[in-house]
């Protein structure tokens, strides 16, 4: 058998090698085509979220005045979502969500829609304090009429202080989002609205005051503030999360 001359034995080895650093060139090329992957610190934990396949059981109590007014129901926009229906003179038809510890820093996010028959306001969500006397009550809470949404802080003397507005009509869904650092004087507060970050009445985008107050500290959804008319809170699964990004993706 003869043998290649030597030069071209040569040129096809270097031909061979060469062939290979492109493929494999190419092979790492194509596995970096998409984004990147986040990594756990960007991913985010969810810390609390309540189940619509497990019902009313996954949050931590529900204070309805009958079962039958707080439920899952099917939205054709969201989905499965929960719905609170609070009739009139009644006080409240609230969830009960997680205990809270004072110094700690978490993410809220969940979507709402309301129907109220009347021209007063309704709390649809509430940062509580325990006991309600003697304390800011509500730190921090959303309330809602039937044409406009505001922020508020409540400080240890319960004086509340509105951080921020905006006009909103029955039936409409939007997209809520809070940062909350829970202190009795040094507490923070972020808040986005539909997607965007809000700023508050002080100019700021963060707002520093009480978020925290009493010896039980606790997160409630619903509609609270007994009126003359009915009023329906229906929103998204909360989920609470140490991302802002993980808090929304289901909102």
């Amino acid at each position: 058998m003869s043998l290649l001359p030597h030069h071209r034995r040569l040129a096809l080895v270097a031909l061979a090698l060469a062939l290979s650093s492109v493929s494999c060139t190419s092979a790492t090329a194509s596995t970096n085509t998409g984004a990147p992957a986040a990594s756990p610190a960007e991913a985010g934990t969810v810390l609390w979220t309540p189940n619509t396949q497990t019902g009313p059981s996954s949050f931590l109590g529900v204070q309805c005045a009958a079962p039958s007014t707080f439920g899952v129901v099917d939205d054709p926009v969201k989905g499965q979502v929960w719905k609170a229906f609070q009739a009139a003179n009644q006080e409240r038809c609230e969830t009960v969500g997680p205990n809270l510890t004072e110094g700690d820093t978490f993410y809220l996010g969940w979507s709402s829609k309301v129907e109220i028959g009347d021209d007063a306001d309704r709390y649809v969500f509430q940062l509580k304090c325990s006991p309600s006397t003697d304390t800011a009550n509500h730190p921090i809470e959303i309330d809602i009429t039937n044409a406009r949404v505001r922020l508020q802080e409540w400080d240890t003397d319960h004086v509340a202080h509105a951080l921020w507005t905006a006009p909103v009509k029955n039936g409409e869904w939007h997209k809520y989002a809070l940062k909350i650092h829970l202190g009795r004087s040094d507490g923070t507060i972020d808040f986005w609205f539909d997607g965007e970050k809000q700023t508050f009445n002080t100019g700021s985008d963060t707002f520093e005051g009480t978020t925290w107050d009493g010896d039980r500290n606790y997160l409630k959804w619903g509609s609270y503030h007994q009126n003359p008319g009915d009023a329906t809170n229906t929103f998204t699964s909360p989920v609470m999360a140490t991302t802002l990004e993980t808090a929304t993706a289901g909102s």
